[in-house]
């Protein structure tokens, strides 16, 4: 067996993933992406039908060149989840913030704009 971190007979350097016993999976859907002149930074969140908060559930700090991989190597799983499970369906975007908070609330009248009354003369 080769040391760890030593590289293979293709030239690679082999990883060794440690999980630790106490690790727990974090559920998110959906992530807020900001940057700084030398990070790139993501928050999963976590939000729920009715509740206007996102809550983040983990916080994700990298290099802009590892974001780069990480979206290539996200981008080359997904072309091979799809290529087994089929194309993926995104959901239309909602247009704005507002509507994407409060697009599913409908006003009680039907979202019937009020009719205009007849100019006087």
């Amino acid at each position: 067996m080769q040391p760890p971190n030593t590289p293979n007979p293709a030239g690679q350097r082999r990883i060794q993933f440690e999980l630790p016993s106490t690790l727990n999976a974090t559920y998110a859907n959906g992530v807020v992406i900001s940057q700084t002149q030398s990070e790139i930074v993501m928050d999963f969140v976590q939000i729920m039908p009715n509740d206007p908060r996102a809550r983040v559930q983990s916080r994700v700090v990298m290099t802009p060149a590892n974001a780069k991989l990480f979206l290539r190597a996200l981008q080359t799983n997904l072309e091979r989840f799809e290529a087994m499970q089929g194309e993926i369906q995104v959901p239309q975007q909602p247009t704005s913030l507002a509507d994407q908070l409060f697009g599913s609330i409908k006003p009680e009248d039907g979202g019937k704009a009020p009719e205009e009354d007849p100019p006087h003369e």
